[in-house]
């Protein structure tokens, strides 16, 4: 537990930064998906 300690407390910027990442990284996953999925559509 000590070593949680000693790390760096991020500041609320960073976290905000940091879900913002990966809400972006979220969107980019799931337009990828529904290309994918749109693609089967269509071959069938």
């Amino acid at each position: 537990m000590s070593t949680m300690r000693r790390r760096k407390r991020r500041t609320f910027e960073e976290l905000v930064l940091e879900n913002k990442k990966e809400l972006l990284s979220n969107e980019e996953f799931l337009n990828q998906l529904e290309e994918k999925l749109e693609e089967r559509f269509r071959q069938k």
